[in-house]
């Protein structure tokens, strides 16, 4: 799904977690998680125990590609959030571009905290990631441009 890779710096790695620890707390969550459209967590916060991360990270994203496609099939474009409630423990996911901002909160929180709390949080991770979408389409083109002066010739000569 995944238009083109991007690369995320240590800073920019930091800059993620911070946000979502804030937003951890701010929700009263249990755990906050980024997670890329194609299924790939990016980072998370709070207490997973023991939970597999990267199989929710994937059931998350599946989750959002079939609500995406009932929401096609309704007439609309997307759903920018899905929701999910359980008797104790509930999940929030707000879609950003092709990141998923995802929230694991029980009754100590309610939907409403939650959605407010990640508005803001989602405009920054949005930011963040074209930031970090023209970093790496400035690193490509500027490694294109030292590779585009090699010629085949050039190739040859270094084995033979």
């Amino acid at each position: 799904m995944a238009d083109t890779p991007f690369i995320i710096q240590e800073h920019q790695f930091q800059r993620i977690k911070g946000i979502l620890a804030r937003v951890c707390v701010e929700c009263a969550a249990r755990a906050v998680f980024l997670v890329d459209r194609d299924g790939q967590p990016i980072a998370f916060h709070g207490d997973i125990g023991d939970m597999d991360t990267t199989s929710f990270a994937s059931l998350a994203a599946g989750n959002v590609a079939a609500t995406s496609s009932m929401a096609k099939l309704i007439g609309e474009d997307v759903f920018p959030a899905v929701v999910h409630e359980g008797e104790h423990e509930s999940i929030y996911i707000s879609v950003i571009g092709r990141s998923l901002l995802v929230v694991v909160f029980d009754e100590r929180s309610t939907l409403g905290l939650v959605k407010i709390r990640t508005k803001r949080a989602s405009h920054e991770v949005a930011n963040l990631l074209e930031e970090m979408n023209r970093e790496s389409a400035a690193q490509v083109a500027s490694n294109n441009t030292f590779f585009s002066e090699i010629t085949d010739e050039d190739i040859d000569s270094l084995f033979s």
